[in-house]
C-alpha cells in the first residue's frame, strides 16, 4: 500500500468517525454547571477539531485556487476535491454541535467553535468549487 493511499484511507477514516460520532458524543457527555473559559470540555474538543478541519479545507482549497490560476500539475482538482469535502465535513459537524448546544458562548458546549466549523467549511466549499470552474474552463 502506497503512503498516498494510506494517508487518504487514515483521513477518511478520521473525517467519517467525527461525523458519526458527534451526536452520539453529545448525547452522552454529562455536563458541568461550573465551566469556565479554560476548561476543555468535550462539546469544546469536538468543535475546535471541526473547526480545524474546515481551517485546513480553507488552506487546501486556497492553494488549488493558486494553482488553478498558474495552470500547475493538475491545475488543483485534487485539492479543490479535498477542500469541498472537508469543509462539507466540517460544516456538518459545526452544525450538529450547534444543533445539540444548550447555552451560548462561554458555556462549555463549543458554540464558538462550531460557528467558526461553519464558517471555515462555507469558504472551503466555495474555494472548491470555483477552482473546479476555473479547472474546467482552462482544461
Amino acid at each position: 500500500m502506497s503512503v498516498r493511499r494510506l494517508v487518504s484511507v487514515v483521513g477518511g477514516a478520521m473525517l467519517t468517525s467525527l461525523t458519526f460520532a458527534t451526536p452520539a458524543a453529545a448525547t452522552v457527555l454529562i455536563r458541568s454547571t461550573e465551566v469556565d473559559a479554560y476548561t476543555l470540555t468535550f462539546a469544546r474538543l469536538w468543535a475546535t477539531a471541526a473547526a480545524l478541519l474546515g481551517l485546513a479545507a480553507v488552506i487546501v482549497g486556497g492553494v488549488a485556487l493558486w494553482r488553478s490560476a498558474r495552470g500547475v500539475g493538475d491545475n488543483g482538482r485534487r485539492g479543490a476535491v479535498v477542500a469541498q469535502v472537508a469543509g462539507a465535513v466540517s460544516v456538518v459537524v459545526g452544525a450538529l454541535n450547534l444543533a445539540v448546544a444548550t447555552g451560548g458562548p462561554g458555556t462549555g458546549n463549543g458554540v464558538v467553535g462550531g460557528a467558526a466549523a461553519i464558517g471555515f467549511g462555507l469558504v472551503a466549499v466555495v474555494l472548491g468549487a470555483l477552482t473546479v470552474v476555473r479547472a474546467r474552463r482552462r482544461g
